[in-house]
């Protein structure tokens, strides 16, 4: 499944380019604009398994810097620090990856 099944190819684009500046990224913003927070909480959990690369059950620190290319190839690398900030907004039981219930509360709380 590809994420344009989910959600819209022009919201997708334009999330991402709001965001290609270095430092910018800001998730609540992005999830909203990309037309994550409509969706239903299945679709939210399939959006959760794409972007879990190695289908572990969770997003780990490593996936989460590469999370807006999950959306799109043309999306950028977040730095380090987005990266620590996204894991640290999405990491409720401190255990160093984002679980799908987990994402699924930083979607709602967006």
């Amino acid at each position: 499944m590809a994420m344009t099944d989910l959600l819209n190819a022009e919201d997708i684009k334009k999330a991402v380019g709001a965001f290609s500046a270095a430092e910018s990224f800001n998730y609540k913003k992005f999830f909203e604009m990309v037309g994550l927070k409509k969706k239903s909480p299945e679709d939210v959990k399939k959006v959760f398994h794409i972007l879990d690369k190695d289908q572990s059950g969770f997003i780990e620190e490593e996936e989460l810097k590469f999370v807006l290319k999950g959306f799109t190839p043309e999306g950028r690398d977040l730095s380090d620090k987005e990266t620590k900030a996204l894991l640290a907004a999405g990491d409720k039981d401190g255990d160093g990856k984002i679980g799908a219930d987990e994402f699924a509360t930083m979607v709602a709380e967006s």
